[in-house]
C-alpha cells in the first residue's frame, strides 16, 4: 500500500504532466493524500494535504497577481481584484487537474473512492493547491511560477478586453430589473471545507430562475451564481 512518505509516481508519469521533476518525491505524494485516506490508515505522522493547499492558496494567487499585472500593466487594483478571483476558482482549477490527470493518483479513502471523489471538483482543486504547495517547497518560488504561467497563459489572455466583465451580479440585476423588475435573491445553502479554506455554495433565484455558484467566499459564490444565471437567461456575452 503506498503512503505518504512513498514516491507515489515511480513511472515519472505524472511529474511529466506537471512539467517539474520532484527532488523530493515524496512531498509529491504528501500533496496527494486526501483526509479521508488519513482517517483510514494507523501510520504514525501521517497527514493529509490541507496545511499544502493553503500554502498553495498562496502561491497561486501571488502567481496570477504576478501574471495579470505584467499583462495589463493599466487595470486597477479592483479590476486586478475581480480577474484574479474570476480566474482562480474552484471550477478553473478542477479543468487544469483533470487536464494533467491528477485524479487517478490521488490517495483517498474506500468511501471517498467509491462516491466518485476522483472527479468531485471540490478535491481536485484542493490536490491542485497542494501540489502548487509541493513545487513551490521542492523547487522554490520560480518552479511554482512557472507551473502556474503555463497552466493560467491562455485563460489570463482571455482576459483582455473584459476588464470589468466579471461583475456578473450588477449585470444580472441590471438585466432582470429592467426586463422582469425583479431583484435577485442570494442565499448561502451550503459551507464545506476547513476553517483556513472554506467553500461557500450560493443559490441565486429571480424571475423563475435558479442558479448556484460556489466559491471561497460569499462574493465570489454569489458573482459565481449570477453568472450562471445569465447564462440561463441567454444574456452571458
Amino acid at each position: 500500500m503506498k503512503t505518504a512518505d512513498d514516491p507515489i509516481d515511480s513511472g515519472n508519469n505524472l511529474q511529466t504532466a506537471l512539467g517539474y521533476s520532484f527532488k523530493t518525491p515524496a512531498r509529491l505524494t504528501r500533496a496527494l493524500c486526501h483526509s479521508s485516506y488519513v482517517n483510514e490508515q494507523s501510520e504514525p505522522g501521517l497527514t493529509s494535504n490541507e496545511r499544502l493547499e493553503f500554502l498553495g492558496d498562496a502561491v497561486l494567487n501571488l502567481a496570477v497577481s504576478h501574471l495579470l499585472m505584467q499583462r495589463y500593466p493599466d487595470l486597477s487594483e479592483g479590476e486586478l481584484s475581480r480577474n484574479r478571483a474570476n480566474l482562480v476558482n474552484e471550477t478553473q482549477l478542477a479543468a487544469i487537474a483533470r487536464t494533467i490527470g491528477i485524479g487517478s493518483y490521488l490517495l483517498l479513502g474506500k468511501g471517498e473512492a467509491l462516491s466518485d471523489g476522483r472527479e468531485k471538483n471540490s478535491i481536485l482543486a484542493d490536490a491542485i493547491e497542494a501540489v502548487l504547495a509541493a513545487i513551490y517547497l521542492d523547487g522554490g518560488f520560480d518552479a511554482a511560477f512557472q507551473f502556474v504561467k503555463r497552466q493560467f497563459r491562455e485563460p489570463v489572455g482571455q482576459v483582455d478586453g473584459c476588464r470589468c466583465e466579471t461583475d456578473f451580479k450588477s449585470r444580472l440585476q441590471e438585466m432582470v430589473q429592467s426586463t422582469y423588475r425583479e431583484v435577485p435573491r442570494y442565499q448561502v445553502i451550503a459551507t464545506s471545507g476547513p476553517d483556513h479554506d472554506k467553500r461557500f455554495q450560493v443559490r441565486m433565484t429571480v424571475a423563475g430562475i435558479v442558479a448556484e455558484g460556489i466559491g471561497k467566499s460569499k462574493k465570489i459564490a454569489e458573482q459565481e451564481a449570477a453568472c450562471a444565471g445569465l447564462e440561463r437567461l441567454g444574456r452571458s456575452d
